[in-house]
């Protein structure tokens, strides 16, 4: 069939809108028919080349819509289904999925740097030449095909610019909280970075009970935004002295978990100065694979613990469904995550405002 993409033909861009073609399904191929794609700062830096693909791809992996059709093997999900897409789907039989790991999933791990499906191969073309999958999803697309693994049912009452959300940024920052860090009541808490991951780091926490939950950003818009999403506390870091300030709020101890979702190597090391003796660091934020990151080696002192999340400690299949419940029922915020919605035409505007800081996130919307 054949359907309009965004195709990214060169690092630095722009993207392209073609007319792509995608293969016959195969047994655990599902045909998803994309109402909404969220662009996700994992996007931007394979168009600035820091996270490095083979070109031509389709980029997106925020991505819900609707069911068309499945392979002749799929059993989870059927036609008319509304899905969110995840972005890591697994084997559920390697090494790592077979120890409850399936983030490390071997064939995820094998196949989608390459560009490709689990089965080691794509289903896009572009003029009879072959394209590349992104993260397993390509949810920048009227349709995408995914593992089965990879498309999730939800209630079909959360809509699908809301929904698609869960699919990355939401999971990544509220999962840190609830199944990474597992919050405790009473727990103070700091988060560096107010985007889109670290706003709902910052709503998880709430939701786990958290007394405090301290914002860190350096700006002041973001922070305010910060508030509506329950920070109790903001410290603006172009001003003054994070790691002091969390200090002074916390007893002198530090917080009893920091999430860092900013990706710099100033925030990293800060990360680490703030925590308590006996406290947990979550790194969700990124930098290039290559760059350095350097640590005072007296602040790694006092059994603290420090644990790199990239998902959120997600099980999609669990949690999806879990965050749109909770979506539904007034107690998740998405709603305000939403900066602007665009057409996919318009998807390089979005990518712009990104870089320029203007953006939390911009939804494409398949429907126009």
């Amino acid at each position: 069939m054949r359907f309009k993409a965004a195709v990214l033909e060169k690092i630095g861009g722009p993207m392209v809108v073609h007319e792509v073609e995608s293969g016959a399904l195969k047994p655990t191929d599902v045909l998803v028919r994309v109402h909404a794609s969220g662009l996700c700062h994992t996007d931007l830096e394979v168009i600035q080349g820091s996270l490095a693909y083979p070109l031509p791809i389709i980029l997106g992996h925020e991505g819900a819509g609707v069911v068309e059709a499945v392979g002749d093997s799929v059993t989870h999900v059927r036609p008319g289904d509304h899905v969110v897409c995840s972005w890591n789907p697994h084997c559920g039989d390697c090494f790592y999925c077979d120890r409850d790991q399936p983030i490390l999933c071997e064939t995820f791990g094998a196949t989608q740097p390459k560009g490709h499906l689990l089965d080691g191969t794509s289903r896009l073309t572009l003029d009879g030449e072959k394209l590349h999958h992104f993260s397993v999803v390509s949810s920048h697309a009227e349709y995408c095909v995914v593992p089965e693994s990879g498309a999730i049912a939800v209630p079909k009452e959360i809509p699908f610019d809301r929904a698609c959300l869960i699919g990355c940024g939401v999971m990544t920052g509220v999962g840190a909280a609830a199944r990474v860090a597992r919050i405790a009541p009473g727990a103070k808490v700091a988060v560096f970075g107010a985007g889109a991951v670290g706003l709902n780091a910052i709503q998880g926490a709430v939701l786990c009970g958290a007394e405090a939950v301290i914002a860190v950003d350096m700006n002041a818009t973001k922070l305010e935004v910060a508030r509506k999403f329950g920070a109790t506390d903001c410290i603006d870091a172009s001003r003054k002295d994070a790691v002091a300030e969390i200090k002074a709020l916390t007893g002198g101890r530090g917080a009893d978990c920091i999430i860092e979702s900013a990706g710099h190597p100033t925030s990293f090391r800060h990360s680490v100065e703030a925590v308590r003796p006996g406290g947990d660091v979550i790194f969700l934020g990124k930098t290039n694979v290559d760059n350095d990151v350097a640590f005072r080696w007296g602040s790694l002192m006092g059994e603290k613990r420090i644990t790199r999340s990239s998902y959120g400690g997600a099980r999609p299949r669990r949690d999806f469904p879990w965050l749109a419940r909770l979506y539904l029922d007034g107690k998740l915020e998405l709603d305000s995550l939403i900066t602007t919605r665009l057409p996919l035409d318009a998807i390089n505007d979005g990518f712009a405002g990104m870089e320029r800081g203007e953006i939390v996130r911009a939804v494409l919307m398949m429907d126009g």
